[in-house]
């Protein structure tokens, strides 16, 4: 299957004092950082901090927009017309760019709920496409391999990324198990690396019950809150370059 891949991971959510992850640690080992915006986590120093550190290490900058929810990390159910959506998602994309030396970025990868809730409600899915064409058409929106709103990025004539997840289970329809149900997050850093390696070179994802999915990837997520985190990026840039796969920003892949 893929010879290439971008590996992304979530960063810059801490926020005030309270510090979040090790970026500085995860950042040597992936292509792609999705920036959170204050919205969920992060603030302006944060985000400042955060884009120096991937600029420094030549990673690509995506935005990380959520539903403003800072006290539940952006991982709750939030209803909001299409019309809001789309003014919070410009917002915050306007928000992070103008920390960046060129003033652009790479992508945009929603964040918890939203990215979730945009799978399988078709008015935020086209909200969120609208925001993004609205900023810029250049940039790459990042979406769940095979979900219906992929179709609809595509459909809109959104730059559109296919997202698989390297530490998160799936559901038999190919959506992400609810971190509220056991084990919707895989702590094990072989078994996160075993799956990775089969989804991106074999096109093959095991989902909770056992079954297998196929799965068409550009891009690897990680996430920076996940216990081992470190160790565990580390643990995949080196499996997938023993693989033969290289690591890329999503720029050079779609």
């Amino acid at each position: 299957m893929a010879n290439t891949i971008d590996l992304n991971c979530d960063m810059g959510e801490s926020f005030g004092m309270y510090k979040m992850g090790l970026d500085e640690e995860v950042i040597k080992y992936i292509s792609s950082a999705n920036i959170a915006c204050g919205f969920h986590a992060g603030d302006p120093m944060w985000m400042r901090h955060t884009v120096k550190l991937a600029e420094e290490h030549g990673v690509a900058i995506g935005a990380h927009p959520s539903f403003p929810d800072l006290i539940g990390f952006g991982r709750r159910n939030i209803s909001v017309s299409p019309q809001e959506a789309k003014a919070d998602i410009v917002y915050q994309i306007g928000a992070l760019r103008s920390f960046t030396n060129t003033q652009t970025i790479q992508h945009v990868k929603p964040h918890g709920a939203m990215y979730n809730q945009a799978v399988t409600d078709e008015a935020l899915a086209r909200a969120i496409c609208e925001a993004v064409l609205e900023v810029d058409p250049n940039i790459i929106l990042v979406t769940l391999s095979g979900s219906r709103w992929m179709e609809i990025a595509e459909e809109m004539g959104v730059r559109v990324a296919r997202e698989i997840f390297a530490d998160r289970a799936l559901n038999s329809d190919g959506t992400l198990v609810s971190r509220s149900q056991p084990n919707a997050v895989i702590e094990d850093i072989q078994e996160v690396a075993d799956r990775s390696l089969t989804m991106v070179t074999q096109g093959l994802a095991t989902t909770i019950d056992g079954d297998e999915l196929e799965v068409v990837a550009d891009s690897l997520c990680i996430h920076g809150d996940t216990p081992g985190a470190v160790e565990m990026a580390k643990t995949l840039h080196r499996e997938l370059s023993k693989a033969g796969v290289d690591i890329v920003p999503l720029g050079q892949l779609v």
